[in-house]
């Protein structure tokens, strides 16, 4: 099973990878790869109907890893079709604020199904045997409305949950990038192009650690400032380009364990030095 489903996800990411590289007009890149999405998740239904699980925890691994990483592409998709298809034809100023809502709706989501997010993302499983097992539904656990709707043989009760909030990510990064570049379109006050002295040496991903740090901490402009306002200036200050940051921080939010690598080591070294400094003093 899991050979197969490797197999199958590597052939989506491919073709999707390949739309999107070859697709400039988002919309059309979106309807193409919602095919293609469509295409290789119902080969992957063909496969699961017929299969028979070796285990509950098998079962479990499919609804709650394997089935999500395909439905969550098809349904981040469709996410950005919709989004694209009612983008307004007026000036910045009304784009910025579209795209704003619609990351304040993937906002209103998260606080509404905070609890099994949680769950998820702490990596609990004593759920699991409710939550993605088929034929286990208990409607104290929350599924979701449309979930007898679907075909029992191959949904659970939240695995489309958990396709949701990975869709979610995908979808705040893109929202986030379409925001960075109508920021770099605005006309910007004339400023001296002049080299910091600073530059930073280490990794791309520790500094992004620093800047959304920053970001949640109400500790620039009173926490008015936006986060690509202060990418921009840690740029400036640090002589660095951060790239697509958002994706970065994405995958920083994915690690398995030490996601904030970097703070705890500045932690760690800040203690260190106040340790020694005391032990100087004595």
């Amino acid at each position: 099973m899991n050979d197969r489903c490797k197999t199958l996800l590597f052939e989506l990411e491919e073709q999707l990878k390949f739309i999107s590289l070859e697709t400039d007009n988002p919309i059309a890149s979106a309807e193409i790869s919602i095919q293609v999405s469509q295409k290789i998740l119902g080969n992957l239904k063909a496969f699961i109907v017929k299969y028979k699980f070796r285990s509950t925890s098998e079962e479990i691994k499919f609804f709650k890893e394997h089935k999500p990483a395909f439905h969550s592409k098809l349904i981040y998709h469709l996410l950005v079709y919709y989004i694209e298809t009612k983008r307004p034809s007026g000036g910045q100023k009304v784009i910025k604020k579209y795209l704003q809502n619609e990351l304040d709706k993937l906002k209103r989501y998260f606080d509404s199904n905070l609890e099994f997010y949680t769950y998820y993302r702490t990596g609990s499983n004593y759920l699991d045997h409710k939550y993605f097992v088929r034929d286990k539904y208990d409607p104290r656990l929350s599924p979701e409305p449309f979930f007898f709707d679907n075909d029992p043989k191959f949904c659970t009760s939240h695995d489309y949950r958990v396709s949701m909030i990975l869709a979610n990510d995908l979808l705040q990064v893109y929202l986030e990038n379409e925001l960075s570049e109508l920021e770099m379109k605005e006309p910007k006050k004339a400023e001296v192009n002049q080299k910091s002295e600073v530059t930073w040496t280490g990794p791309k991903a520790a500094l992004i650690e620093l800047l959304y740090s920053l970001h949640s901490e109400p500790v620039i402009n009173y926490g008015k400032a936006e986060l690509q306002h202060i990418a921009s200036t840690l740029e400036k200050a640090f002589n660095i380009d951060l790239g697509q940051y958002h994706r970065t921080f994405l995958e920083l939010r994915m690690r398995k364990s030490a996601r904030t690598k970097f703070l705890d080591s500045l932690r760690e070294s800040l203690k260190q030095r106040m340790d020694s400094a005391d032990e100087d003093l004595k």
